[in-house]
């Protein structure tokens, strides 16, 4: 199929993802990479986790993105006192015919709010992984298959340490993107102010797309063109933070403990095209891979002990990866 075919398709399916950002903005000020990376989630099936301080409207945001799609939603606050049964669900006995039955859990829904994900327990975290990266979960002895679209949009808070648990690597890996949300600018926060300041309630929220049209439009997401030159681009950023690329980037060693898995790879190349799909482009550029590497990578890099001790992020090791790679 050519690309102008290829865009042909993704006209037909913009009106969805535009319905989707109207929709949302009704209720969120600013924060349009926020919404755009949720976006390349929903195109791709990938797990996103949303950082940052709190008041920085990350429920607000997936609450809406929720609500705008015809679809199943659950909530799942998370605390240190969870049990895995709380998540995935548990056997209930029936004391007048001395059966059980099977009570499915939260997770069984097609949209999944995971806020303050780093509150849960090793126990829920492992429970939560197997959904994740399987699309399943086991109730006793019983396996039982997620439903398309699955996906786990969770929260975190960088700042507060009281009751919270680091999320294991495996987990953080499952995720294709963590995105740093971030202050709004003065303009946005007035806004906000404008908005949200005067005791309005905030409005309620229709559906504007169905999940129908959701999975067409993931359809035509891996029809999109990558050309050889911009697989090798994405495979060349990858190895770099291992330091296996024939010619490594300067300036990175004794910098990084461990680098990404062939799993950043995967999730890039599908992450660019989705966002080249957001541009209504039936082809990905090598601009693509660099707008959504960061969000891919960050949480796949260890940093060494003396990285940290000099002040390094796994955001520093990136920038000079994009600004050394050569670019197809």
């Amino acid at each position: 199929m050519s690309t102008s075919q290829i865009e042909e398709q993704i006209v037909r399916h913009a009106k969805t993802m535009d319905n989707l950002v109207s929709t949302v903005g009704r209720v969120l000020v600013g924060q349009e990479t926020m919404v755009s990376r949720l976006l390349v989630g929903l195109l791709t099936g990938g797990h996103v986790l949303l950082e940052g301080v709190p008041g920085l409207a990350k429920t607000l945001t997936v609450k809406s993105l929720a609500a705008a799609i015809k679809t199943g939603f659950s909530r799942i606050q998370f605390t240190p006192d969870m049990l895995p049964a709380d998540v995935i669900g548990t056997e209930v006995f029936n004391p007048k015919d001395a059966t059980y039955s099977v009570k499915k859990g939260p997770i069984f829904s097609n949209l999944v709010l995971a806020d303050e994900i780093n509150r849960a327990p090793a126990k829920v975290q492992a429970a939560l992984l197997e959904a994740m990266q399987e699309r399943q979960g086991t109730i006793g002895s019983q396996t039982f298959s997620l439903q398309e679209p699955f996906l786990v949009l969770a929260t975190q808070n960088p700042i507060e340490q009281e009751g919270t648990y680091p999320l294991p690597e495996a987990q953080v890996d499952r995720f294709m993107l963590k995105v740093h949300v971030d202050y709004p600018t003065l303009d946005e926060e007035r806004k906000v102010v404008d908005r949200m300041g005067g005791g309005k309630m905030i409005p309620e929220i229709e559906p504007s797309t169905t999940t129908e049209e959701i999975l067409a439009a993931r359809e035509v997401v891996d029809k999109i063109w990558v050309d050889e030159k911009v697989r090798d681009y994405i495979v060349d950023l990858v190895r770099s933070t291992r330091g296996l690329d024939e010619n490594p980037v300067a300036g990175l060693e004794g910098l990084i403990e461990t680098g990404a898995s062939p799993r950043a790879s995967i999730f890039l190349i599908k992450a660019a095209r989705a966002n080249a799909f957001l541009q209504s482009r039936g082809y990905v550029t090598p601009h693509d891979v660099k707008t959504l590497a960061p969000d891919v990578l960050r949480h796949r890099i260890v940093l060494t002990y003396e990285a940290e001790a000099e002040g390094k992020t796994p955001d520093d090791v990136i920038r000079r990866i994009l600004d050394n790679v050569p670019v197809p």
